[in-house]
């Protein structure tokens, strides 16, 4: 069995509408906001019967704009692709341009059966409607009536007039509002400015009296003034006394520069004899210093010393390493210079230093052996 007439129109209905409520296009976080005032207002409807004239009327009633008319067929066969054409048309108007583009839309028609508003349920101008970046206001058929574009649409409108009566404002409502706030904003100013008055008068009651202020700063200027005329010549006078009796003070540096410079003379003299006296003290020892290298003993101690030093520096040369290196030993040190006397202190492939009594070479270590009875170290 299968529905028949409106029960199987009804079926195809609800199936579009769960696969597009699947795919959020009737969530409620897509609604958007109505502009307050819309400029141009675009209404998709057919251009003979009353729903435009509704909304011409309520329009011109409530606050008159700009209309923008996109003609359809609004039911029928082809009716749905007019439909969803003008929506994209109209969203597809570019701002700026020789035709205003519509700041709200509304889609309406009046009342009809349930195959009448079929239109307004297919599935083409569900998602043109989904797809526009316009605020758009559904007003398809009477109250009762419900279709799947009211589920898309930003808002929903019983009737055409109601749809234009929530696209615009009613400029007597605004109006009122207007002088509310403005007689509400005059009084606030009012109280503002009435608050302020009587603050600066509570301020102006506790401002000491300027005039008789005045009076007094001017009458001790006035005496300042007159000291001032009094002390500066007085002042004059103390420093030039105190300069005279500091001048009287001063010791006289003619004489004093004399007395200075001969004491200066007199040194001068007495070190220049007193270094006379020293150079012919210091020549007379250096003669007899000289005197006593000639003498005979002191060079036979020289010869006695020059002997004994000779001899030391022999036995020195006889103990050291190099003459030990002469006769064909050589020594073994790490590359920095230590020291190796042991072979077991010696990894395989430590590097390793051999000084000759000629020079040094540089070598490996390939392995230890133990010590034979001569003591020999394999490298």
């Amino acid at each position: 069995m299968e529905f028949a007439g409106a029960g199987a129109l009804l079926a195809k209905i609800e199936m579009l509408r769960a696969r597009l409520a699947a795919e959020g296009l009737f969530d409620a976080d897509r609604k958007r906001l109505l502009p307050m005032l819309p400029q141009v207002i675009g209404v998709v409807t057919s251009e003979q019967g009353a729903v435009i004239q509704d909304i011409k009327t309520t329009l011109a009633r409530r606050f008159p704009r700009h209309i923008l008319l996109w003609p359809v067929p609004v039911q029928g066969e082809g009716a749905a692709q007019k439909i969803a054409a003008a929506i994209q048309g109209f969203d597809a108007i570019a701002p700026g341009g020789p035709i205003p583009r519509p700041d709200v839309l509304i889609i309406a028609r009046g009342g009809g059966s349930l195959e009448d508003l079929m239109a307004f349920n297919e599935e083409i101008v569900l998602r043109a409607a989904a797809a526009c970046r316009i605020p758009l206001i559904s007003a398809v058929g009477h109250e009762t009536d419900t279709t799947l574009i009211d589920f898309v649409s930003d808002r929903r409108a019983p009737t055409p007039t109601a749809a234009a009566e929530l696209a615009i404002p009613a400029r007597a409502e605004l109006a009122a509002d207007l002088a509310q706030k403005g007689a509400r904003l005059e009084g606030a100013l009012n109280r503002a400015v009435a608050e302020c008055r009587l603050r600066l008068q509570r301020a102006a009651s506790l401002l000491p009296d300027l005039p008789n202020l005045l009076g007094t700063a001017r009458q001790r200027l006035d005496d300042r003034a007159a000291r001032l005329i009094l002390a500066l010549p007085n002042l004059l006078a103390a420093r030039r006394n105190a300069f005279e009796r500091s001048a009287r003070a001063l010791p006289d540096l003619p004489a004093l520069i004399a007395t200075r410079r001969a004491a200066l003379v007199l040194s001068a003299t007495q070190l220049r004899s007193a270094l006379h006296h020293a150079i012919a003290a210091r020549a007379a020892a250096a003669v007899r210093i000289t005197a006593r290298l000639t003498d005979a003993p002191l060079r036979a101690q020289l010869r006695e010393s020059r002997a004994r030093l000779g001899g030391l520096s022999a036995q020195l040369e006889s103990v050291s390493y190099e003459k030990v290196l002469a006769r064909g030993y050589a020594l073994v040190t790490t590359r920095s210079g230590t020291p190796i006397t042991s072979a077991k202190s010696i990894k395989p492939g430590a590097p390793l230093r051999l000084r000759f009594a000629d020079g040094t070479a540089d070598a490996t270590a390939d392995g230890g052996k133990p010590p034979s009875r001569q003591g020999s170290l394999a490298l």
